[in-house]
């Protein structure tokens, strides 16, 4: 993958991310600056979600830890780096729901 494909795909996850935000019954604040997008839940705990261009990976910081994810080409979609089987989309809904403290389906794939 290339650095512009990657910057692609990297982007279009964060859009589709604040999208989703827009659309979630929970009540989480969103701030994008630069190469990081920041969900602040109302307890004003955080996750924090950034590319790392360089490794072609986007990252996440939550307080269950640091993830990393790269994209499968095959399966068209972000995977967790250490287990390839968990999606980034499945991962991001389980950090926030355990940070907001409700279930959370920000509903970034499709059904």
């Amino acid at each position: 993958m290339t650095e512009t494909e990657f910057l692609n795909l990297a982007e279009e996850m964060i859009v589709a991310i604040e999208d989703a935000l827009d659309e979630c019954e929970v009540d989480i604040d969103v701030d994008n600056v630069g190469e990081v997008l920041t969900l602040i839940f109302e307890n004003k705990t955080q996750v924090i979600i950034n590319k790392q261009t360089p490794l072609k990976q986007l990252w996440v910081a939550a307080k269950s830890g640091g993830y990393h994810f790269d994209f499968d080409e095959e399966k068209l979609r972000w995977v967790l780096d250490s287990d390839h089987t968990k999606n980034f989309c499945e991962c991001l809904n389980q950090y926030c729901s355990e940070q907001a403290g409700v279930a959370v389906d920000l509903r970034l794939e499709p059904e």
